[in-house]
């Protein structure tokens, strides 16, 4: 079986890359579909609507700990959708479509630490990383991260630990664009994932990234929140879609 490898600042790394122990939090917010829709709309995909003009808009943070591309953090706003070959469908169609798990995730920003897993990033998936101060604290049973990016306050987002609610793991595909190249990646994951209602506090700084979560109606209040302890994961090749 051959392999798929790629020179990434002189290191060979070969598909898939594996991340051994991670850990990761993430708020999910349900905001305006037509909002979230003039966000994605470059990309050509729909929103998903879990309810009728509502989509949900998932702000995640995590500390790779041991993978492939070395130790870092990274923070990354995404956007639930609809797949890239989705036909017309109503609004109770598109209800069922997202309670039968037929969607997949929009990556839309993907600061990160570290340089090296930048260009893997850029080149083998085409995801949007970009170089970012992101420090990220843990105080009982509260996790915090804040982003900056060239100087500028971007965000802090802070999370209630762990949860009484335990979700199972789903492997949904990503999409990305990036140089007017649309790619789909499906990764595997495999962690215990625990979450909550509400559960989070979201401030915003004055960088265009936090004055676009605010043409969504950020902050308010998080629909629910999510921690994954001891994550493990396998990245293949994308697939230009």
């Amino acid at each position: 079986m051959s392999t798929t490898t790629y020179e990434i600042q002189g290191q060979i790394v070969a598909l898939p890359v594996h991340v051994r122990n991670a850990d990761s939090w993430a708020a999910q917010f349900l905001v305006k579909a037509e909002a979230a829709q003039r966000i994605v709309d470059p990309t050509g995909l729909e929103v998903a609507q879990p309810i009728p003009g509502r989509t949900i808009v998932n702000i995640a943070f995590v500390r790779y700990i041991d993978s492939d591309l070395d130790a870092y953090n990274e923070l990354a706003v995404a956007f639930l959708v609809r797949p890239h070959d989705a036909k017309r469908a109503s609004s109770g169609e598109k209800m069922r479509e997202f309670l039968r798990g037929r969607i997949g995730v929009y990556i839309h920003q993907l600061p990160v630490t570290q340089e090296f897993t930048l260009e893997a990033g850029q080149r083998i998936w085409g995801y949007p990383k970009f170089l970012a101060d992101i420090e990220i604290t843990e105080a009982k049973n509260r996790v915090s991260c804040t982003l900056a990016h060239d100087g500028v306050y971007v965000l802090t987002l802070d999370v209630h630990e762990g949860g009484p609610m335990r979700l199972p793991t789903r492997d949904l595909p990503t999409y990305s664009l990036r140089d007017d190249v649309f790619r789909r990646t499906v990764w595997e994951q495999d962690a215990r994932t625990t979450a909550r209602l509400g559960g989070a506090t979201l401030e915003l700084g004055s960088h265009q990234i936090a004055d676009e979560l605010r043409s969504l109606g950020l902050p308010k209040r998080a629909l629910t929140t999510s921690t994954m302890r001891g994550m493990r994961a396998a990245f293949g090749p994308a697939e230009v879609v």
